[in-house]
Parts: structure tokens; C-alpha cells; sequence
């Protein structure tokens, strides 16, 4: 089978330093993409890779490509080859099931402290998710026969991709739980809360459409709690985007699951 086309990516090799160059489309237009930045974070800005002794990193960094996504770009499909691992340096990756009539809903983030595919490095493997750009974000792309030859040499990089795995692992079991037992209000505030995190901001971009996949329900649905929670003065929300005005009270309406999935997380 192969491997899918990932659509809205930019691929260069990594610079010496820890940004990326300007984008191409950029540097002929003189216009930035307003959504996505034109100097991206580098390699070191993913807290795994930022982990590495001196030594180990430099094993991958003549392999690793930096990577530009739009938001919705579809990283990989259920049943295809891993052929890359992908760091992200700055947005996150949603992982999707998907079943067999097509509906979607996610089960894992990866943001700037985890990897996409890590397992490939330590062997051949098929995805078993749909791997989606959350947000506009950069990252750290490498191929998995590249990255198997690194891990081959350094027990230190083969530690980040089990602690990754680990750490999906820990999501899994939280977000069945969430889904299983809470209200659809709370499961969209802990979502928010998660990707204010990832974006590090207040301001997230994302459409009803794309957070009904994300969340496994009905538009319509999403739009309702969005305007209910609107309503309370907690956030506003614009065409594809929504902005968080009142902090304490996203948390309040979350559930118990955000802070559980930060607690363990930290020490997974």
C-alpha cells in the first residue's frame, strides 16, 4: 500500500540553527502566512529531542527535514507503512480511530513533548490511527529506516520513542474513559484547554467542522455547546476561530480529565 501524500506540507532539510528559513511561497510573495509564523521553531524545540545528549541528537539531525503543515493536513492513514517519524516543534497531531462506516474521534495528541510514529524506530510497523495536523505547526520529519539505524547505536533515543509510546498510552486510557462518562460541554473544554496548551495561546483556529471529527459528534452539536459556553462569558468565538476570555472558567466547565491527563503525563 502507499504511503499518502501529506497535503499542505512544505519539507527542507533542517539548518544548522535552531529556526527555519522562510517559506518558499513567502519569499516570492513577501507576504507570512498570518496563521502559521515565518520563522519556525527548530528540532530543539521538541522537548524529546531537546532531552538529547549532545552526542545522540547529533545521530539524527543529518537526517531530519523540517516540516511546515497546514491545519488538517493528514499525516498518515490506518493500515499504511510508517515510513517517517515526524517531532513536532511547535502545534500538535491528533490521532484518530477510525471505524469502518468512517466516523472518526480522537484518542491521542502529540505536541511538542511526544512523537508521531515512534514505534517505527524500533521496527517495522502500520499506522493504526489517522494522523491530522491539529493546528498550523512545524516539525522534525525523519525516515523510519533512518531513524531504526539511530536507535541501533544510541539506547538513549530508543528510551524517548518508549516514553512516547508510554505517554500515548496514558491518553488512550483517559480519553475512552472521558468519552465513556462525561458531557459533551466538559469534553470540549478539556479539548480547548489541551490545545490552548499546544498553541500556547489564548486565540486557537479551528472550524465546528474539524472539532466535531476531533470530538466523534454531530456539528450541530458542537455549535450549540460553543454558544452555550459563549454565553457564559467564557470564550468567543469568530469564523474559525475561538478565543479564550475567561480562563478559570474553561477550567471550571472542563472535566476532571484534563488535569488528570496533565498529571500523569508529567511524570510518564
Amino acid at each position: 500500500m502507499r504511503t499518502p501524500v501529506v497535503l499542505g506540507c512544505i519539507d527542507a532539510p533542517f539548518p544548522r540553527s535552531n529556526t527555519l528559513p522562510m517559506r518558499q511561497d513567502q519569499a516570492q510573495t513577501g507576504r507570512a502566512d498570518k496563521h502559521v509564523p515565518a520563522i519556525g521553531p527548530g528540532p530543539l524545540n521538541n522537548k524529546l529531542l531537546g532531552s538529547l545528549p549532545h552526542e545522540d541528537f547529533q545521530l539524527l539531525i543529518p537526517h531530519l527535514s523540517s516540516v511546515q503543515l497546514a491545519q488538517g493536513a493528514v499525516l498518515a492513514e490506518p493500515g499504511v507503512t510508517v515510513d517517517h517519524a515526524y517531532f513536532p516543534s511547535s502545534g500538535a497531531v491528533s490521532l484518530l480511530v477510525v471505524m469502518r462506516d468512517g466516523k472518526a474521534i480522537e484518542t491521542g495528541t502529540v505536541g511538542r513533548e511526544g512523537i508521531v510514529g515512534a514505534m517505527s524506530g524500533i521496527g517495522p510497523c502500520k499506522w493504526q490511527v489517522r494522523a491530522i495536523a491539529q493546528l498550523p505547526m512545524f516539525a522534525g520529519k525523519i525516515a523510519s529506516t533512518e531513524f531504526r539505524k539511530a536507535i541501533s547505536s544510541s539506547k538513549a533515543i530508543a528510551d524517548l520513542c518508549l516514553r512516547s509510546n508510554e505517554g500515548l498510552l496514558t491518553q488512550a486510557r483517559i480519553v475512552a474513559a472521558c468519552n465513556a462518562v462525561h458531557r459533551l460541554e466538559a469534553r470540549f473544554c478539556r479539548w480547548l484547554l489541551q490545545t490552548r496548551d499546544a498553541a500556547e495561546s489564548d486565540t486557537i483556529m479551528l472550524t465546528h467542522d474539524f472539532l466535531a471529527q476531533i470530538l466523534g459528534v454531530r456539528r450541530t452539536s458542537v455549535t450549540e455547546v460553543a454558544n452555550t459556553i459563549e454565553a457564559m462569558g467564557a470564550i468567543i468565538c469568530s469564523r474559525g476561530v475561538i478565543e479564550i476570555i475567561d480562563l478559570e472558567m474553561v477550567k471550571a466547565l472542563s472535566c476532571e480529565c484534563y488535569e488528570t491527563m496533565r498529571e500523569q503525563m508529567s511524570v510518564s
